[in-house]
This record gives C-alpha cells, sequence and structure tokens, in this order.
C-alpha cells in the first residue's frame, strides 16, 4: 500500500514541478513585455527626464506609472484641472521648477484657467485653504492633526468632501516624494520635453497594455470627449537613452523655428497643437505663501507637545491600506505595489542597508519602529550618506547646488537611482501615515 502511494506521488511531484516552471515562466514573460513596453515608448518620443532616471528599474517604473496615471488622470472625485494645480502646489513647496512646470502645462492642456498660474490669491478658496495642509505635509509631517482635517471638511460652499481630501492627500504626498527624487537625481537641471505627444505617452496608449503584452502598436486615437474626461499621463516610460542628445535636437529644433519660451505672466489661450510646441516656464515662489516655513530637527525640538509616532499604533499595513483604499477605490493597491517594487529591488547592498536607508528617513520624519534596532543606522550608513539622504529627503531644494553629493563613488547609475528611490518611497509613506492617522482621529472624534 505505502509502495503505491509512493508510486502515486511522482505524477502529483512532476505535475507541482510542471506548475512551478510555468510560473517561472509567466514571471520572465511579464519582465520581457515590461521591457519591450520601454523600448517601444522611447522609439515613440515622449520622453521626460524623470521616467528616463527610472528606467533602470522597469519593474517599478511601471507600478510608479500606473499609480501617478491613476491619480492623475483617471476617475477620482476631483476635476482633472483641480488635480495639476495641486501638483503644482505640491511641487512649489520645495521650488521644484520641474513639475511645476510640467503641470502648469497639463493644467492648461486640460482647461484650466490661466489666470490661475499667477498665483495662488487667484484661485477658488477651497484650493487656498488646502495651502496650510500642503506647507505642513511637505516640511513638518508631524504637526498635521486633527484640526486641518476638519477646518478642510468643514459645512459650505468652500468645504471639501472626504473622498475629495484623500485624493489631495496622496497627490500632495506623491508630488513632495517626487520633488525629492527630481532634485535627487538631478532632473531639475533638464528642460521639460519640448515636443511631447499630447500628454506625454503615445496616442491611445494606455498603461495597463504593458501588462497584457500590448505594445506592438497603439490602439485607435480617443475621441475628443473620451480625450478631456481621460487623459493619458505627462509622464512616459522609456528606455535609458542619451537625454542630452534629444535636448540638443529639441534645442536645435526650437532654434530653427524661431520658438519663444512661454513665461506664466504671459499664459494665454491658445490651440492644443500650438500648446504641444511650447515649454511653460512657472515662478514656483507664486504658489508659496510662507516661504520661511520650512524642516526643523524633529529629534531637536524642545516641546513634548508632538509624541513620536510609533507604527506599532498607526502603520500602513493594518490602518493606512485599508483606509485609504476604502475613500479612493484602488488607490491603496496601487501605493502598496509601490512600496513592495521598491523594496524588492534587487541590490549588491543587501536588504538590511535599504531598511537602515528606510527606517531612517521614517525616524528624521518622527516615525519609529520598536522592533528595529537604530544602532544599525550608523553601522551601514556613512555619515555622507546621512547627510545626503537627510537633505533629499527633508529639504531637496538645497539640492539644486548639491553641498554633499551622493557617495559611494563605485556605485552603479542603477544603483544610485535605487537609492533616490527608497528615499521618495519612504517619504510618501511617511506622509500618508501622519495625514491619514488624522483622517482616522476625525472620522472616530
Amino acid at each position: 500500500m505505502l509502495i503505491f502511494m509512493k508510486e502515486m506521488d511522482y505524477p502529483l511531484r512532476n505535475q507541482c514541478q510542471r506548475v512551478q516552471n510555468q510560473v517561472t515562466k509567466v514571471n520572465a514573460e511579464k519582465e520581457r513585455v515590461s521591457l519591450r513596453c520601454m523600448k517601444a515608448l522611447a522609439n515613440r518620443g515622449g520622453v521626460d527626464a524623470v521616467s528616463q532616471q527610472m528606467a533602470s528599474h522597469p519593474q517599478y517604473l511601471e507600478s510608479f506609472l500606473r499609480t501617478q496615471h491613476y491619480i492623475l488622470h483617471m476617475d477620482g472625485p476631483l476635476p482633472l484641472q483641480y488635480r495639476h494645480y495641486i501638483a503644482i502646489m505640491a511641487a512649489a513647496q520645495h521650488h521644484c521648477g520641474y513639475l511645476v512646470s510640467l503641470h502648469s502645462a497639463q493644467f492648461l492642456r486640460v482647461g484650466g484657467d490661466p489666470l490661475w498660474l499667477q498665483g495662488l490669491e487667484a484661485v477658488p478658496p477651497r484650493l487656498q485653504h488646502l495651502d496650510q495642509l500642503n506647507k505642513v505635509l511637505a516640511h513638518q509631517p508631524w504637526l498635521t492633526a486633527r484640526s486641518h482635517i476638519q477646518a478642510l471638511l468643514k459645512t459650505g460652499e468652500q468645504c471639501w468632501s472626504l473622498a475629495e481630501l484623500v485624493q489631495a492627500v496622496v497627490l500632495l504626498a506623491h508630488c513632495h516624494s517626487l520633488s525629492s527624487f527630481v532634485f535627487g537625481s538631478g532632473t531639475d537641471t533638464v528642460p521639460v520635453p519640448l515636443h511631447i505627444a499630447p500628454n506625454g505617452t503615445p496616442p491611445g496608449y494606455c498603461l495597463c497594455d504593458a501588462a497584457n503584452g500590448n505594445v506592438s502598436a497603439p490602439p485607435p486615437l480617443t475621441t475628443p470627449s473620451e480625450h478631456t474626461t481621460r487623459r493619458w499621463s505627462l509622464d512616459s516610460s522609456c528606455e535609458m537613452v542619451c537625454l542630452k542628445e534629444r535636448i540638443q535636437k529639441s534645442q536645435e529644433e526650437k532654434e530653427r523655428k524661431g520658438e519663444c519660451v512661454l513665461h506664466t505672466q504671459t499664459l494665454q489661450h491658445t490651440d492644443v497643437e500650438d500648446e504641444e510646441e511650447m515649454i511653460y516656464s512657472a515662478d514656483p515662489s507664486r504658489f508659496i505663501t510662507d516661504p520661511e516655513f520650512g524642516y526643523q530637527e524633529f529629534a531637536r525640538r524642545e516641546e513634548d507637545h508632538f509624541q513620536v509616532f510609533r507604527v506599532q499604533d498607526y502603520s500602513w499595513e493594518d490602518h493606512g491600506f485599508s483606509l485609504v483604499n476604502r475613500l479612493y477605490s484602488d488607490i491603496g493597491h496601487l501605493l502598496d505595489d509601490r512600496f513592495r517594487s521598491v523594496t524588492a529591488l534587487p541590490s549588491s547592498h543587501g536588504p538590511d542597508l535599504k531598511r537602515a536607508i528606510w527606517n531612517y528617513i521614517h525616524c528624521m520624519l518622527g516615525i519609529r519602529y520598536d522592533d528595529y534596532d537604530y544602532g544599525e543606522v550608523n553601522q551601514l550608513l556613512e555619515r555622507e550618506m546621512k547627510l545626503y539622504i537627510k537633505s533629499v529627503a527633508c529639504y531637496p531644494d538645497a539640492t539644486k547646488t548639491p553641498l554633499c553629493p551622493l557617495p559611494w563613488a563605485p556605485l552603479k547609475p542603477s544603483e544610485r537611482i535605487h537609492v533616490n528611490l527608497l528615499i521618495m518611497e519612504a517619504r510618501l509613506q511617511a506622509e500618508l501615515l501622519y495625514a491619514l492617522r488624522a483622517i482616522t482621529q476625525y472620522m472616530i472624534a
């Protein structure tokens, strides 16, 4: 009887092995599809510097673009104009001219009022009311309190709905952290691409096609009404190509056609075709009401009003994910995939270093893990590395003239990008934790 059962095990083992081999093939095929997606988009144009930097990690880039595309262009409670203007407000807090110009152009493409680009005094009061939360999340997120949420959700014509506020919070945190990546990777010195397809990606291209392998040819163009409601992302993915050559080519073509740089103070309504040929230069200071407000050392503050945020009491996995996913459908899954993708990226320095970078950033922002030995931070991170991480995570606009360049000279370019991705995602999660905890406190009060 035992011999018979052992003989029966052989087909079962063979079947399990075949299933495992099939799973391996599927995963390998997904990676090949992702790489083909990068190549296809690079060949079609629409290169933006941020995506080009991230393209050395295609699996992460796909996850990043899915999230960005969803919050900026897919179904949601906020109108498209509001989304891009909130992105402008967030990027301006760090004087990130690259993102401010990028979203200023996109703001006009979706029908935004050019007068709004003159500054916050020209926008509806409800957007002005968001400025305080934007400022706090960007520089001192531990100050985020239930009172900020209550002030925005109070009754009246200019109040926010809870769903609108959650999308706004995700947008703010996304653009604050992306500003860190832009400065950390040196992208802020790169001009916004002159000649891009409408909204940056190939006409009619959907990021969802990447997972299905549909990258050989773009689908038909959308109708004007569809194009209005579902714009494609301005950030397109691409394979690592020579950015300098593309910029030089664009500049030569610009000079040949005699095009001018369009400044925000002279912005006017133009045809869509003309807008695609222009580069928008926006002054971030127009969107800042308190330029003196900035990052302060959490660990050195004298007041005891703001206690350490303990992850054991409120974590992304147990609290933040479910709340944001309930109030803003599917965004929790997309954000969670980003966090998992960046921590899963291969690194020659091992998982302990990645965790040290992540926890060090959270520690500087007042978030602590009771089960982590913070002595490892000093053991694994050199002083120069800690200075670099702190400057990029806490006051990235200071890195416009880098005083503390990324150490570890032997690092490959992809590993340097990996460090900046970790900084961006750790900061994103920290801001979300503070904002979502405040929303939770408002809801249960």
